[in-house]
């Protein structure tokens, strides 16, 4: 029975690694590369870069400037990025993740998206040690007051908050809940999100924090509630802020804050 060459099969493989190591420095380069700087960065020499920038040229997905001698990706990787990014789905690559963070922590979240009526919450997990029943699938959030609306109105244009504002159900607005000053909204964008204590019920602490797209705009709002305590709460904070990032990174932004 005629055996598989192995060396070949390994070779094919490591071949595929190469190309995606190459096509992963250009594309991470701010703009055009020469060749001598795409090989360093992909530990690779000079001669054994440029036979693979040749083949990659010819499929078009890289192409070289015929004046500069720089590379950039072709048209068919960025029609591949295209294609991949109309495959992300927002809320379920959102919701993936904190659904794990609410078991792994212990605690409750959602993920909330920005309706003409408020933050509007389309997905709800109630963690098996802190399950609060106060929020539920399809509520409408507090604009003021609530750490996800504070997000939202830190990240969203101003014309965008304030026409929600008008449909913002009267019900909702909390006691002494004002509209937040400007130097709050910088302080949410510079912290990279909102952490309110109490404002939910005693005990309760809320964060949450901005999820991008490939543009860089605000595609969601990831939000937690746990313990006030405040070794839970900053724990709570760290994690949900890195998932936040790690989720936006995946969906294609490259601005987290």
């Amino acid at each position: 029975m005629h055996k598989p060459d192995k060396s070949k099969r390994d070779h094919t493989i490591q071949s595929v690694s190469v190309a995606a190591r190459i096509l992963r420095v250009i594309g991470a380069n701010a703009g055009p590369a020469a060749l001598r700087d795409i090989a360093a960065a992909a530990d690779a020499s000079t001669s054994l870069t440029h036979r693979y920038l040749k083949s990659l040229i010819k499929e078009e997905l890289v192409q070289q400037d015929r004046v500069s001698g720089y590379y950039d990706l072709g048209p068919a990787t960025l029609a591949l990025g295209l294609s991949a990014l109309r495959r992300v789905d927002v809320i379920e690559v959102a919701a993936r993740e904190l659904k794990l963070l609410t078991i792994t922590h212990g605690i409750s979240g959602g993920i909330a998206i920005w309706t003409n009526r408020g933050p509007t919450m389309v997905r709800w997990y109630r963690g098996p040690l802190f399950a609060i029943s106060t929020v539920s699938l399809g509520d409408i959030l507090p604009l003021d007051g609530s750490a996800t609306g504070l997000v939202f109105q830190a990240y969203l244009p101003e014309e965008v908050v304030e026409r929600g504002r008008q449909d913002h159900p009267v019900n909702l607005q909390l006691k002494n809940a004002k509209p937040p000053r400007k130097e709050e909204l910088e302080s949410i964008r510079a912290r990279g999100g909102s952490i309110l204590t109490g404002h939910i019920q005693s005990g309760v602490a809320g964060q949450a924090a901005p999820i991008f797209n490939a543009q860089n705009d605000l595609a969601c709002v990831m939000t937690t509630v746990s313990s006030s305590d405040s070794t839970d709460e900053l724990s709570t904070w760290k994690a949900l802020k890195a998932l936040a990032e790690k989720v936006s990174a995946e969906l294609g932004a490259t601005e987290f804050s």
